[in-house]
């Protein structure tokens, strides 16, 4: 027999007498048959120990870890005629599975017992409690216990950089790396990474080339998770070249994730060529294409237009690779089915797809339905996005955009009624640009940065000089009826266009250095235009990441083919 089972464990044990008079050796056998699985062997052998204590308990506890039954077998324990105390080990295993259900509630219960008894700033409870909070949302929470700890190593930090950058909080999440470093303490594969996602999600590109600078001081480049964290966020940063070169670097020992982020990252250009260069090449490697692979290439596809091959490709994943496409997949054919023109086949899918259309999908279909000026459809889209959500701005400011490009000036009043009516305010556009290691937000007609004056007259410049050279402006997206000179004055301030201008101010970036833009919505089609002349008026290049994909503006064109 195994000498390994528990239950041979458990033999000698009788065999010997230990069974009978060590509860040490009973409390080991509950932990020994809870790792095999063996769950009701080590609640028979708790039964069996005449006087539980606190570790007879924990370990009962830790064999039911990320199932309610824990919870159960606690409160017996609370209730117990020997009022027998949590310790730390208890109190820890507990919240990990309050973590994992998730059970909130009764985490917070444990959270107020950690605190009466002292362990909540302990590192393995308060560790515990920051995963639950972060799991849950709760960033606040999590940094407030993570301020409390009297001891902080290298896996806490890891795990509140982490939390931050799942919970959509990059600035946190990079000062938390930063507090890390200055703290003395050492890097690992989790903070490098998590610190990447963080500059990513904002792409913050100076900051992910820190990162990846410190990575290559400490020897992390070359681990295969911090590889991949940096494919995805060159990617997302917009600096295919430089993910591929990490990727060539590690390309014997990436997995199925780090080929899939470089797949991604070509995806958000549209360049569909290296993206199904990339999904050949993984296979005669040996590596089998997933749901994110089939994702990446149709993405791709989408964005560059191409939707008789997006069909194709969806069907391959389906027919000859088994594998069931997912609310994502649907996205991207709906998307590229709606850019083609084939509006009503677009909506038919989306209504007979196997799940539940959700507010992105028919927010891609509404601005299709923009795009192409089809008003009916765009009222069917408009009511879907405000069945899930009556509160979305987007529903009413792309249906108004919609009437706007046609003209019916008195449709769009209607629908800006409507939304007065009903108390739905407008998302303001926003955008980002990073100079000189700092991230400079501007909003629409902003003139709260110390260099305002200088933005203002440098954008004046800019586009009297483009009108020079052909720009028009696109009136349509401009939602009221005023007159030419307010039209143009609204148009010229949009929060992009004051970020480029920052970005052209002398000292701000080195000559023939890209611009690199982000903005939280999409991009107007007047800001898009001008980009196109500025790019060739000043012979540089634009690079604009919208809530959509990436705009590269050179020479006078976009990568996007204006789709």
């Amino acid at each position: 027999m195994d000498s390994t089972d528990p239950r041979c464990v458990h033999a000698r044990a009788i065999t010997t007498g230990a069974a009978k008079a060590n509860r040490a050796v009973l409390n080991n056998l509950i932990t020994l048959y809870s790792k095999s699985d063996l769950r009701s062997d080590a609640a028979r052998v708790f039964r069996s120990i005449p006087s539980p204590n606190v570790v007879s308990w924990t370990a009962l506890t830790s064999a039911f870890s990320n199932s309610p039954l824990s919870f159960h077998h606690f409160i017996s324990m609370l209730r117990h005629p020997s009022r027998i105390l949590p310790n730390s080990h208890t109190l820890t295993s507990l919240l990990k599975t309050c973590a994992t259900l998730p059970a909130l509630t009764f985490g917070a219960q444990l959270h107020s017992l950690a605190v009466k008894l002292g362990f909540s700033s302990e590192l393995f409870t308060a560790s515990a409690l920051v995963s639950l909070y972060f799991k849950t949302g709760l960033s606040n929470n999590a940094k407030k216990v993570f301020d409390e700890m009297s001891v902080r190593d290298e896996v806490c930090f890891s795990s509140v950089i982490v939390g931050f950058a799942q919970n959509y909080k990059p600035i946190d999440a990079l000062s938390c790396f930063v507090e890390m470093r200055r703290s003395g303490m050492a890097s690992t594969m989790v903070s490098v990474s998590g610190a990447l996602r963080a500059g990513s999600d904002m792409a913050m590109l100076e900051q992910c080339r820190i990162i990846h600078g410190h990575a290559m001081v400490t020897g992390l480049n070359l681990n295969v998770i911090v590889g991949s964290a940096l494919i995805d966020g060159y990617g997302k940063c917009g600096l295919v070249g430089n993910a591929r070169g990490v990727f060539d670097e590690l390309e014997m020992e990436l997995n199925i994730v780090g080929w899939n982020a470089m797949m991604a990252g070509h995806a958000q250009q549209g360049e569909h060529g290296n993206v199904i260069e990339l999904f050949t090449l993984m296979e005669e490697r040996g590596m089998v294409p997933d749901e994110y692979s089939f994702l990446a290439t149709l993405t791709a596809l989408y964005n560059a237009g191409l939707v008789e091959e997006t069909e194709i490709w969806f069907k391959r994943m389906t027919e000859e690779y088994s594998l069931e496409p997912c609310l994502e997949h649907y996205t991207s054919l709906v998307g590229a089915l709606g850019k083609a023109g084939r509006l009503e086949e677009a909506e038919r899918i989306a209504l007979t797809m196997p799940f539940k259309p959700d507010a992105a999908l028919w927010r891609v279909l509404l601005s299709k339905c923009a795009y192409h000026v089809n008003m009916d459809i765009a009222w069917r889209m408009s009511d879907r996005l405000l069945e899930i959500n009556p509160m979305d701005d987007s529903a009413y400011v792309i249906l108004a955009n919609a009437y706007a490009s046609a003209g019916r000036w008195d449709e769009v009043r209607e629908v800006w009624k409507r939304m007065k009516d009903k108390k739905v305010r407008k998302e303001g556009g926003k955008s980002w640009i990073e100079a000189l290691g700092e991230v400079h937000v501007f909003l629409a007609g902003d003139r709260r940065h110390e260099r305002t004056d200088e933005i203002y007259a440098k954008l004046t410049e800019l586009m009297e000089e483009i009108e020079k050279l052909g720009y028009v402006p696109v009136w349509a997206e401009m939602l009221h009826e005023v007159e030419e000179k307010e039209k143009k004055r609204s148009l010229w301030h949009h929060s992009e266009k004051l970020a480029l201008a920052f970005g052209l101010l002398n000292g701000t970036a080195p000559p023939g250095k890209a611009l690199r833009i982000v903005k939280n919505l999409r991009i107007c089609r007047d800001c898009h235009e001008a980009f196109k002349y500025i790019s060739r008026l000043v012979d540089r290049e634009i690079i604009v990441r919208d809530v959509n994909r990436y705009h590269k503006f050179l020479n006078g064109s976009c990568n996007c083919g204006d789709q």
